[in-house]
């Protein structure tokens, strides 16, 4: 049987009007798994839960933003492949000895 904790978490934006933190907080459902091996880890880094999950977000967030981005750069690359292998046709085609 596999319970699902759910947990607390604050995540703290830096917000620069008024020189204020505005913190977050929104409710996770973890496998028992994942969160018993998180605990294990924690206990072993002695870093709080929040820090390590926020830490573990802004990883995660990094890896989809690239993920994003070369899907986005694939597609435009696709665009403009024909157009480019047009245009270096011609180049080649220019007689440079006359």
């Amino acid at each position: 049987m596999i319970f699902k904790y759910t947990c607390s978490i604050c995540i703290l934006y830096i917000c620069l009007w008024n020189n204020t933190y505005i913190v977050k907080t929104i409710s996770l459902k973890i496998d028992d798994s994942i969160f018993g091996e998180t605990e294990n880890i924690l206990s072993k880094i002695k870093k709080p839960r929040n820090r390590y999950i926020n830490e573990a977000l802004e990883y995660y967030n990094k890896i989809q933003r690239r993920k994003i981005l070369e899907s986005k750069l694939k597609k435009e690359s696709a665009l403009v492949k024909d157009e480019s292998l047009s245009v270096l046709n011609e180049f080649e085609e220019i007689d440079y000895a006359s």
